[in-house]
């Protein structure tokens, strides 16, 4: 049977799959990244896995995959098929696309995490149908995925959507980044753990725990959750005046409060908005499958020669 290889790579931990033409997923499997051992043993469990992977549709499927597509963290030149920068895993000007075709001897695509989470929320989970996107993923930093018509935009040196670094609060906290007062350090859900752990007095407390505290009443759990609310309204709403999008797809962990988030965010975000457009505000669908799902998708734009818009996954 037909398929390709779904790769997502995380900071800890890799999940998989092998995805028909329809989109069936055939096969799913998970692994550590091994990235206790360094950098170059990170790159050793990628290429593994996926020959294994490989080997498993020979054997499985009556024929091995036709193409592979790899979705990494941090900065990736996709153009070039290379990772450029990861903190977490220790990368720098990785060139991953060559050596997984030399490995396995077949197409690859190498995309960002965050653009390709969205790529597959966009053609077939939140945004299915959405001419223009907008997926943001709250986790412990914020990215965004701008989808126009089908794809996603990565930009001219693979920085496109960063709204995570748009400065929402200027003079305010300091950024790794370099800059101060960046949307991430105040609405992220790790911005939130840490602002709500300080307010309760519990260093153990976390974004959940706020949004729980927030469910219940709690005027400091309200207060922090209602800081990080406006910091991420002002950010979106400076993305709605540059890119006007159709909808915006909220994910990560933050989102899991359901309308806790939602409820306030649209509030807020309907109250800034003067001439722009308003657009729809929804939660991401695939949860932490975006980015296996969206690997998937890039593998098999290999072997088309159009950007497939109305396909279904099987989930």
């Amino acid at each position: 049977m037909r398929h390709v290889i779904a790769l997502d790579v995380g900071g800890t931990g890799m999940k998989a799959a092998l995805v028909t033409d329809g989109g069936e997923l055939l096969h799913r499997a998970r692994r550590a990244t091994g990235r206790e051992r360094g950098p170059d043993a990170v790159v050793a469990t990628i290429l593994d896995f996926a020959a294994e992977l490989y080997a498993y549709g020979a054997e499985h499927h009556g024929a091995p995959a036709l193409a592979a597509g790899l979705a990494v963290p941090g900065i990736v030149d996709e153009e070039h098929g290379v990772a450029a920068y990861a903190a977490n895993l220790g990368w720098r000007d990785v060139p991953l696309r060559a050596l997984l075709t030399e490995r396995l001897g077949i197409p690859v695509a190498l995309g960002h995490d965050v653009r390709t989470g969205g790529l597959a929320e966009g053609r077939i989970g939140a945004g299915k149908g959405a001419d223009r996107f907008l997926f943001v993923p709250l986790g412990t930093g914020i990215a965004g995925a701008i989808g126009i018509d089908g794809r996603v935009e990565a930009g001219a040196h693979g920085f496109a959507g960063e709204i995570g670094h748009v400065v929402v609060r200027p003079g305010g906290t300091d950024c790794p980044c370099g800059q101060r007062g960046c949307l991430e350090r105040y609405a992220s859900a790790s911005a939130v753990s840490e602002a709500w752990a300080a307010a309760c007095g519990d260093p153990d407390a976390d974004a959940a725990d706020c949004a729980k505290a927030v469910a219940s009443g709690d005027p400091n759990a309200v207060r922090v959750w209602q800081e990080a609310v406006d910091a991420l309204a002002d950010g979106l709403v400076t993305a709605v005046t540059l890119l006007d999008p159709r909808t915006l797809i909220i994910g990560g962990g933050l989102a899991e409060a359901g309308e806790v988030l939602f409820q306030p965010l649209r509030d807020a975000v309907r109250r800034r908005v003067t001439f722009q457009k308003l657009p729809t505000i929804v939660p991401a669908a695939l949860g932490d499958t975006a980015g296996c799902l969206g690997a998937g998708l890039l593998a098999r734009d290999l072997l088309t020669t159009t950007h497939p818009t109305t396909a279904e996954v099987s989930t």
